[in-house]
């Protein structure tokens, strides 16, 4: 692999800053977690990644204990300043607070941030459940907190199942000034027939928002499996209704370690833009990416 890539979705983290590794190891979406209760610091995740072509990173959030949102972008950005990475920093809010304002200008004092991540994916199947409701963002005051976002020039990652896509269309219809990031192609979670129609459906309303690009990531999060076979079908439809000059690549690393290597991730993702040309395969993997984020 001689193109360079960017990875727009990984993570780093001291097992004591995130409490859901360091407490007790309840079920989460991703299954059996306890290869990854410890430290995962940027020199391990640049060993991973830079024999593989990455240039450049951005750092998405991983839900540190309440009140602590600040102290992890401050972290992160120390990180960047000792070794040049990550150089974007998606941090978290809750925009549903009253001083989300204050949270917002205070997180914006550090240089590399370029987005808010506050999930807002519900299921009916309580392991896959985040939000505290399907709806939450038709929710007064999270709207209140998004319209903070987009006064800031912030981008949004947007992490919904396909049961929420409608609401997360009419999010970004009302907010043009924002970007929104689509999370993991839609975390397709469902592959019967009916469920492939209902994710195919939500994909289409969002595609239709100018404002949203949507990041391939986290494929590996249902079947808990890097593979061409299962891959491809999401990644050609998300090609297919978004294009490819609103794809990028992200590794979700270290969650995807649990089941694959990165080079494993990075070769099953090339394989499956496999039909696209060379310069569309450069804009998924990095060029996008350089664009949304402003790197």
């Amino acid at each position: 692999m001689n193109e360079p890539i960017i990875d727009a979705h990984h993570h780093t983290w001291r097992a004591r800053r995130v409490p859901w590794l360091s407490g007790p190891q309840l079920p989460r979406i991703f299954g059996d977690y306890t290869a990854i209760c410890r430290d995962y610091l940027i020199d391990e995740y640049l060993s991973d990644a830079r024999a593989q072509g990455v240039v450049k990173s951005v750092y998405i959030q991983v839900n540190v204990a309440p009140g602590d949102e600040l102290e992890e972008v401050a972290w992160v950005q120390s990180v960047a300043k000792t070794h040049g990475f990550p150089h974007g920093i998606v941090g978290y809010a809750d925009l549903c607070a009253a001083d989300v304002a204050n949270t917002l200008d205070r997180e914006a004092e550090y240089g590399n941030l370029r987005g808010i991540r506050h999930q807002l994916h519900w299921h009916e199947n309580p392991l896959y459940r985040f939000a505290s409701r399907p709806d939450l963002m038709n929710d007064a005051r999270f709207r209140a907190g998004m319209a903070a976002v987009a006064c800031r020039g912030l981008l949004f990652e947007l992490q919904v199942f396909s049961s929420q896509m409608a609401n997360a269309a009419r999010l970004a219809r009302d907010f043009p000034a924002v970007t929104f990031v689509l999370l993991h192609a839609g975390m397709a979670e469902d592959t019967s027939r009916e469920g492939w129609i209902r994710w195919r459906d939500g994909m289409r309303l969002l595609a239709a928002c100018p404002n949203v690009c949507v990041k391939l990531s986290g494929l590996g999060t249902f079947t808990r499996t890097c593979s061409v076979a299962l891959w491809k079908p999401v990644i050609e439809q998300t090609l297919a209704i978004f294009g490819p000059a609103r794809c990028l690549f992200g590794s979700n690393f270290p969650i995807e370690k649990l089941w694959t290597t990165y080079s494993e991730i990075v070769s099953v993702t090339l394989a499956c833009l496999d039909g696209l040309s060379p310069q569309e395969r450069r804009a998924v993997m990095h060029d996008n990416a350089q664009r949304v984020y402003r790197l």
